[in-house]
């Protein structure tokens, strides 16, 4: 076997009669394929040599674009930025649409269970007046239970709302002003509280049947025979300043404020008019819950076991009255 040493020029080769391309011996296209391989991906015969263009002209890099394909690169460039920008402002209105359409399905809906939560469960009224003292203070804000008297019924000593039927109070001014509606609604709706003054609130004293009387010799209010000690009263009032002995008709209950000295209750209505008695179907509801002010709120009991001993009523009638006359005369 030769071994090709540095210097050593190898065996000669006969000239076969044709010219070389610098491979001894190599044929054509085995010059083609060697240089290929060498070449690393050389073009072929064809190609233009290195740095040299077409006819000689000035050298230019391989695969780069004329001028006319930069500028339009950049103008589509420029193009994809204003798209981008309005697919932006596009997802961010259609998002926008979307919590605008949540929001107003949501308002919908609570206003929605709100009037129904105040036409079949609880209703909102404003105390604007003394007469229940210290219970409810002026400008307190109760929620009233619609459930009762029915389904569920009155017991002595609930706080209730009723309705103004008998006249107790004085006609009720009418509400001007171009946005007198807005109240109106906001009422009607469930989302204010009555303010109206046709409503009143007392505590009930007298079920029908019941024999209510005031007072005995130790100055205390009697049921059915029974003296009660009313802790709700207001500190230093009386059970009654007045002298009354009723029994409530079926159908009507006997009620009084607990500031017995501030309250115009059945007492003086059965003397003025003999409207004394309330139709329990003025009655809205019972109140059942202070919930503003924020330092006033609570819960309103009913005090069963104030009225525990009362007995019931041996019959319910027509009712009666001997009427109501100052204390002392």
């Amino acid at each position: 076997m030769q071994q090709n040493v540095s210097g050593d020029p190898g065996p000669s080769v006969p000239d076969d009669g044709g010219g070389t391309d610098g491979t001894h011996g190599a044929k054509p296209g085995d010059a083609k394929h060697d240089g290929g391989h060498r070449a690393g991906g050389a073009q072929p015969d064809s190609a233009q040599p290195a740095g040299r263009g077409a006819g000689g002209g000035p050298d230019r890099t391989h695969g780069a674009k004329p001028d006319g394909a930069n500028h339009g690169a950049n103008h589509g460039g420029g193009h994809g930025g204003h798209v981008s920008e309005a697919t932006a402002l596009e997802r961010f209105s259609n998002s926008a649409w979307a919590w605008g359409k949540e929001i107003v399905t949501i308002l919908a809906i609570a206003l929605v269970l709100s009037f129904l939560i105040k036409t079949f469960l609880f209703r909102a009224f404003y105390i604007p007046s003394g007469s229940m003292e210290n219970t409810l203070r002026i400008d307190d804000r109760i929620f009233v239970n619609l459930l009762v008297p029915e389904p569920f019924a009155l017991k002595r000593g609930d706080v209730v709302v009723f309705k103004d039927t008998q006249g107790w109070l004085p006609p009720e001014s009418v509400k001007t002003g171009p946005f007198s509606w807005i109240g109106d609604v906001a009422t009607f709706i469930g989302v204010a509280p009555d303010s109206s003054q046709q409503h009143l609130v007392k505590r009930v004293i007298g079920l029908p049947g019941d024999h209510v009387k005031c007072c005995d010799a130790a100055g205390k209010l009697t049921i059915n025979g029974a003296a009660i000690t009313e802790p709700y009263l207001f500190p230093g009032a009386s059970p009654s300043d007045t002298t009354f002995d009723v029994t409530v008709p079926a159908g009507h209950i006997w009620v009084m404020g607990d500031h017995r000295n501030n309250s115009e209750d059945s007492r003086a209505h059965q003397t003025e008019s003999g409207t004394g008695f309330v139709p329990i179907s003025d009655v809205e509801g019972r109140a059942i819950v202070i919930a503003w002010p924020l330092n006033h709120t609570g819960i309103l009991g009913n005090y069963p076991d104030v009225f525990a001993k009362v007995p019931e009523p041996s019959a319910v009638g027509q009712g009666a009255s001997s009427g109501v006359i100052p204390a002392g005369q």
